[in-house]
C-alpha cells in the first residue's frame, strides 16, 4: 500500500502551511494568555476554504476526503496553531450532510460551507453522564408542532462563537427504551432564535477551548429543527462524532510534530559546556524516540503526540515552563487528547475486548 501523499495533496499541506505561517507562535501565545479566540485566524482559514474541505462541492463546499481534512488539521498544530477553535466546522455538518432533510441540507450546508453561518458547538456530554452518552437527561418533550427542552450540558465548547448548536437529548426515558441507544433525538438548534432558554456559564481550565456548562430551561424548538426520525439521534450523530476523533488524530500528529521539530531546533542551538546539548543522548535519544512515535502513530496517536510533549519540555528544561518558549501552551494542548474526545482507556477498552477477545472491562 502507498502511503505516499499524491502532488493535489502535498499543494494542500503547503498551502495550509504558508497561511498558518501569518499566525506565528506569539499569535497564538497572545490568545491564550488572554484566553480569547482566534477570531482572525478562524476568519482567514473560512475564507480559504479549508473548513468547508468535507462539504460536498453541491453545497459549496470542496468535496474532498477525510485524508485531506485531515492534513488541514494537522498542518495547523504543526505550524504551532489550535486547530481545535474551529475543526468542528468540519465535522459537526456531517450529520445534516447524512441524515437531514433536502429543506435543511439546502439552508445550511451552504452557509456552513462559506463560513457565514458557524456550526461549531457539540452539546451531548452532561454532568451524571460522562462518556456513557445514553445515560443523558435532557428532554425534549413533544408538544404538537414544537417540542420543550430542559436539561444541562457540560464541557461543551465554542458554544459563543456558534451560530448553531448540535443537541442531543432523549425523546424517551431510558429506563423505557428496550435498547439503550434508543430513545434520543438529535436537534440542530439556531442560537440567535432562542432569547435566554440556554444559559452558558463558562468553565475556567486548562486550556483556551471556550469550554462552557449548558442550563437549559424550556426551550421551544420547532419540529423543523429535529434531524431525521425521532429517537434515532444516537446513530445520527455518531456521523459527526466518528469524524471528529479521526480529524482530533491528525491534530494530535500534528502536535507531535511541532514538538520534536521544536525540540531538535533548540537543542541544536543551546549551548551548554561549549556543545550543542543535542549532542547528549541523554537529550537526543528521547527525542529520536518521540519522533519514531509520531511516525507510527495511529489509533493511538494521542499518546504520540504526549510523548512528544514530554521530550520537548524535558530538552528544554526550566525554560519549558517559561511561555515565551511556547512549549507549555502546546504542552497543555496535546494532553486533553488524551482524555477527549474519547478517552484512550476506552480505545484500550475495545482493543482488549474485540481485537485481543478478553472480557468486556466495562
Amino acid at each position: 500500500m502507498d502511503f505516499d501523499l499524491s502532488d493535489s495533496q502535498k499543494e494542500i499541506r503547503d498551502a495550509v502551511a504558508a497561511l498558518c505561517a501569518r499566525f506565528g507562535n506569539e499569535y497564538w501565545r497572545a490568545c491564550d494568555e488572554k484566553n480569547a479566540y482566534p477570531e482572525e485566524f478562524v476568519k482567514t482559514l473560512s475564507e480559504a476554504g479549508w473548513l468547508s474541505a468535507l462539504i460536498p462541492q453541491e453545497y459549496g463546499g470542496a468535496g474532498l476526503g477525510m485524508v485531506e481534512a485531515s492534513l488541514i488539521l494537522e498542518e495547523i498544530n504543526r505550524s504551532g496553531g489550535n486547530a481545535v477553535a474551529c475543526h468542528a466546522q468540519m465535522y459537526t455538518m456531517a450529520s445534516i450532510l447524512k441524515h437531514g432533510s433536502a429543506a435543511q441540507k439546502q439552508r445550511y450546508l451552504p452557509r456552513i460551507a462559506s463560513g457565514e453561518l458557524r456550526l461549531q458547538s457539540f452539546g451531548i456530554t452532561e454532568p451524571d453522564a460522562g462518556s456513557e452518552t445514553p445515560r443523558i437527561k435532557t428532554f425534549a418533550r413533544r408538544e404538537g408542532d414544537h417540542y420543550v427542552v430542559n436539561g444541562q450540558k457540560i464541557f461543551t465548547s465554542r458554544y459563543q462563537h456558534s451560530d448553531m448548536l448540535l443537541l442531543l437529548t432523549r425523546t424517551t426515558p431510558f429506563d423505557q427504551v428496550k435498547k439503550k441507544t434508543d430513545g434520543m433525538s438529535l436537534f440542530l438548534v439556531n442560537l440567535k432564535e432562542i432569547g435566554d432558554a440556554i444559559k452558558a456559564v463558562p468553565i475556567a481550565t486548562m486550556v483556551n477551548h471556550g469550554t462552557n456548562q449548558l442550563f437549559i430551561d424550556n426551550l421551544i424548538l420547532p419540529r423543523e429543527a429535529l434531524i431525521g426520525e425521532e429517537g434515532k439521534g444516537f446513530s445520527y450523530v455518531l456521523s459527526s462524532m466518528n469524524a471528529e476523533r479521526i480529524l482530533v488524530g491528525s491534530e494530535s500528529i500534528g502536535d507531535g510534530r511541532w514538538f520534536v521539530e521544536y525540540a531538535v531546533k533548540y537543542s541544536s542551538d543551546r549551548r551548554v559546556f561549549d556543545r550543542p546539548i543535542g549532542m547528549n543522548q541523554g537529550v537526543q535519544f528521547p527525542i529520536a524516540k518521540a519522533h519514531v512515535a509520531v511516525q507510527a502513530a495511529n489509533l493511538m496517536a494521542s499518546e504520540a503526540a504526549w510523548e512528544a510533549g514530554e521530550a520537548a519540555m524535558n530538552t528544554l528544561g526550566g525554560y519549558g515552563f517559561a511561555k515565551e518558549y511556547h512549549v507549555e501552551r502546546k504542552w497543555r494542548e496535546a494532553r486533553l487528547y488524551r482524555t477527549a474526545p474519547i478517552s484512550n482507556n476506552l480505545v484500550l477498552s475495545y482493543v482488549g475486548e474485540h481485537l485481543l477477545g478478553m472480557p468486556r472491562s466495562y
